[in-house]
C-alpha cells in the first residue's frame, strides 16, 4: 500500500525528553551501526578518515546554548530523525509511491526498489529526516527499526528502536500513542509533551518532553510551563536556519 491512510490502527513513536538527554550521541551512533548491518542497504560513508567525510545517519543531535532573560545560560540536547508525521508530506510528494505510511502501525517507510533518489521527499521534510545515501543512490530515514521492534528471535527487552535500546541516560521512550495507557501516552499527558513545529500542519507522532528550568527543588520536580515552550519555539527557529 502507498501513500496516506485515513487511519491507523497503531501510533507507533517516540518520546523524547529534552531534560534527561545528555548529547552523548549513543543514539547516532547505534543507529548507524543497526542500520548498516540490518534493515535495507547499509549506510554509506564517503571518505570517513579524509579531510572531507560525509555519510548517511538516520538520527543526529543538535546542541543549542540558550541565554534566559536571567540566570546562566543553558544547554540543551535536541535528538532528531523521522517524526511518523500523520500528514507526512514527504509521501504525498514522492513521484513513484516509494514512500508510503504503513496502515498497521502509522510507520512511514521507503521502498527503495522504487525509489528514484529524486530528492523531493527531502525538499517536502521540514524536519530534515531524509538523507540521500550517495551509495545507494536511495533516500534514507528512520523505520523505527521494523527489524527489531517485530522480531521473535531476538529477546524481548531487545525489541525497541536500537537507539531507545542504546540511551545510557533513559531520554527516549517508544510505545503507541493510539494506545492512552501506554508509556508514551502517559509520558505525553504529564510532561505536556510537544510537536516539534506544529505550525507545518503535520501532525507529528513523535513528542518531545520540555527541559525543566533549573536552579531550584521545585523546578527540577515540576514541568514549567512557559520558558521550555519558549525554549522549543527557538530549537524550532534555530532548526529552521540550519
Amino acid at each position: 500500500m502507498t501513500g496516506l491512510p485515513d487511519r491507523t490502527e497503531a501510533k507507533l513513536g517516540l518520546v523524547i525528553d529534552l531534560d534527561t538527554c545528555v548529547g552523548c550521541h549513543a543514539c547516532v551512533v547505534n543507529c548507524k551501526e543497526w542500520n548498516t548491518s540490518g534493515h535495507g542497504a547499509p549506510l554509506s560513508d564517503q571518505d570517513p578518515y579524509g579531510a572531507d567525510p560525509s555519510g548517511t545517519f538516520l538520527n543526529r543531535v543538535h546542541s543549542f546554548e540558550v541565554q534566559p532573560e536571567s540566570g546562566c545560560a543553558q544547554v540543551t540536547h535536541f535528538p532528531k530523525s523521522c517524526l511518523h508525521c500523520e500528514d507526512a508530506p514527504c509521501v504525498t510528494v514522492c513521484p513513484t509511491g516509494a514512500s508510503y505510511k504503513r496502515t498497521e502501525d502509522g510507520i512511514v517507510l521507503v521502498d527503495e526498489g522504487d525509489c528514484m533518489g529524486c530528492g523531493l521527499c527531502a525538499w517536502a521534510c521540514p524536519y530534515g529526516a531524509r538523507e540521500l545515501d550517495l551509495a545507494a543512490g536511495v533516500m534514507k530515514k528512520c523505520t523505527l527499526c521494523i527489524d527489531r521492534i517485530y522480531n521473535d528471535n531476538i529477546p524481548e527487552v531487545d525489541r525497541v528502536p536500537a537507539c531507545v535500546r542504546t540511551c545510557p541516560a533513559g531520554a527516549r521512550h517508544f510505545g503507541d500513542f493510539a494506545d492512552p495507557e501506554s508509556n508514551v501516552s502517559r509520558l505525553v499527558a504529564a510532561r505536556g509533551g510537544m510537536d516539534l513545529m506544529p505550525e507545518q500542519g503535520t501532525r507529528p507522532v513523535n513528542k518531545y518532553l520540555p527541559p525543566r528550568l533549573k536552579g531550584s527543588v521545585e523546578a527540577q520536580l515540576e514541568p514549567v510551563a512557559e520558558e521550555p515552550k519558549g525554549l522549543l519555539a527557538w530549537i524550532d527557529r534555530a532548526l529552521g536556519a540550519l
